[in-house]
């Protein structure tokens, strides 16, 4: 089975047009076969490449797509990399969310397992913060239950007793150390 990759291209890209395409559908300005013409680049890498220039009506923006998938279609090209994007999207969601800055597993398994439980997680805290109605940022909330995980306050009080957005500050005057 042979892979293939959907990159944008940088604005500086130096190339040669071999081939293109005279009838395009609707959003696709160019497709075209290309090689590299800086030398370094065609030496990294020596087969022709396809250029796939987009227009996206949403966001009135012009992209520029390299793929070696010869057999799709243009528009397929596009859909591919708006898919992809989305991907790069949910992980940063989940990155700047869920705090997880590097999986413990590898498998497809350990990471669904994790991100699962981060979820899981993060639902369980907003339905809290929901419930109690409470007026901070769900990542404010999230910062303030990890600092007090083995704290036995209740919650309306812990919430009560803390008030700026730098609950680490406050929290290290709360928590006693590991060996105070």
């Amino acid at each position: 089975m042979e892979s293939f990759f959907v990159v944008r291209a940088k604005s500086n890209l130096q190339y040669r047009c071999v081939r293109w395409k005279r009838r395009m559908p609707k959003n696709i300005l160019t497709d075209a076969e290309i090689e590299l013409t800086v030398y370094k680049s065609r030496k990294d890498y020596p087969e022709n490449l396809r250029l796939v220039r987009y227009y996206d009506e949403e966001q009135d923006r012009e992209f520029m797509f390299l793929t070696n998938a010869m057999d799709l279609t243009a528009q397929q090209i596009a859909d591919l990399y708006k898919n992809r994007w989305q991907i790069e999207l949910f992980f940063k969601w989940l990155k700047q969310h869920l705090k997880i800055k590097k999986f413990w597993g590898t498998t497809e398994n350990a990471v669904r397992i994790q991100i699962n439980a981060a979820i899981t997680a993060y639902c369980l805290v907003a339905i809290v913060q929901h419930d109690m109605q409470l007026k901070r940022s769900t990542y404010e909330v999230l910062q303030i239950l990890s600092m007090s995980l083995t704290d036995k306050t209740p919650l309306r009080e812990l919430f009560d007793k803390t008030y700026s957005n730098d609950v680490k500050e406050q929290f290290g005057l709360l928590i006693p150390g590991l060996f105070d």
